[in-house]
């Protein structure tokens, strides 16, 4: 559909997935690969960069590697997937790797089917989401930096980047830093979604439209497990001890920015319903965990609180607001896909492919 993003997964099955549906493998066999000439330049870069924007700084992000859906509870007859990834895998399949054949439409598995058509086969719905109460997706997080990001992904050598991996390791994205943001379609208690203007300050896509948005971060996992340290020495040790604090940080995270981006308060917030994970193929294509997340408050209310300012205020320039029936007919053609940057574009992608947010007899559809 645009050049600039791709659907890598989407949860369309079970209308997005809740926290309690996903889980990590976490090692330091995700991380990214490395050489002494290929740090030398991502060393050269980065001091290049901060000399010019002297208010970025690095720190530790975690690495998508690759990721497994639980075959019991995928949709029947799931496509087969080439697994480019380097370590065996578990009972859980099929294994997709970052570099697979991507947005892969499937059946749905019959009880969804079911349950979307008014039976009640699930034991609960929350938020609109089909909940089985064990985890469906696996992913395998290494740990990367906003450093080495810039020296790969974002680097004029990416695409070289990509060909050496392919030849040298047999994986295209084996050299690139491969950080997972977090970004959510943010809607308002009236059905408006939120879009913010990015600053022109900001490292990348400065002046286009939105999501809120980040990163999940690793400092806060070692934090929350007793560990006091700086970024440089967080490791993925660290976290094995307790992977499912990853995926509380992975879904509390995108909250944090709604608050920080856009003032709304935590307790005005839904609980974050994982709609699949975007690739921005500006940047190499780099992996975004895209959320649906309700609030209680108007759009009024929320454009209130923004103008007042919040802890990162300093990201955005305006607030923008257009209904649920606007995002799922946006494409190419409508003058608003111009304006969105490439997180925005995979997150609406992700929007109009799993419809989240709907009662349990009705789904959200196109007037």
């Amino acid at each position: 559909m645009d050049p600039e993003v791709s659907v890598l997964l989407h949860c369309a099955a079970w209308r997005g997935l809740l926290e309690s549906q996903v889980q990590v493998e976490l090692s330091e066999r995700f991380n990214r690969q490395t050489d002494p000439s290929l740090e030398c330049q991502i060393k050269e870069l980065w001091t290049e960069r901060v000399s010019k924007e002297p208010w970025l700084f690095n720190g530790a992000k975690f690495r998508l590697h690759s990721f497994c859906f639980d075959s019991l509870k995928c949709p029947s007859s799931p496509p087969t997937f080439p697994d480019h990834s380097p370590c065996s895998h578990s009972s859980l399949s099929p294994v997709l790797s970052l570099d697979c054949v991507e947005d892969q439409d499937t059946d749905l598995p019959q009880d969804a089917a079911q349950n979307r058509n008014g039976s009640t086969n699930e034991t609960e719905t929350v938020e609109g989401v089909l909940h089985h109460p064990r985890p469906i997706l696996t992913l395998r997080l290494g740990l990367t930096c906003y450093k080495d990001y810039l020296g790969t992904n974002w680097s004029c050598r990416a695409k070289e980047l990509r060909q050496r991996g392919e030849m040298e390791f047999s994986d295209p994205l084996a050299l690139l830093s491969q950080p997972l943001g977090v970004g959510a379609v943010l809607c308002t208690d009236d059905g408006q979604v939120v879009l913010i203007r990015r600053s022109q300050r900001v490292a990348e896509a400065g002046g286009l439209l939105d999501i809120p948005g980040g990163h999940p971060e690793p400092k806060v996992v070692c934090e929350s497990l007793g560990h006091e340290v700086c970024e440089e020495q967080i490791s993925v040790v660290m976290m094995q001890q307790k992977p499912e604090a990853v995926v509380s940080e992975l879904f509390s995270s995108v909250c944090a920015e709604i608050r920080d981006e856009v003032n709304v308060p935590l307790s005005s917030l839904g609980k974050p319903v994982l709609m699949g994970i975007a690739l921005n193929h500006t940047s190499a294509g780099r992996p975004s965990a895209e959320f649906y997340v309700s609030c209680s408050l108007t759009s009024d209310e929320v454009r209130k609180l923004y103008w007042k300012g919040g802890a990162e205020a300093h990201e955005s320039t305006d607030i923008v607001f257009i209904s649920k029936t606007q995002v799922l007919g946006l494409d190419r053609s409508s003058p608003l896909w111009s304006e969105l940057c490439p997180s925005a574009k995979g997150a609406v992608l992700l929007f109009q492919i799993v419809k989240p947010g709907a009662d349990n007899n009705q789904q959200v559809t196109q007037s």
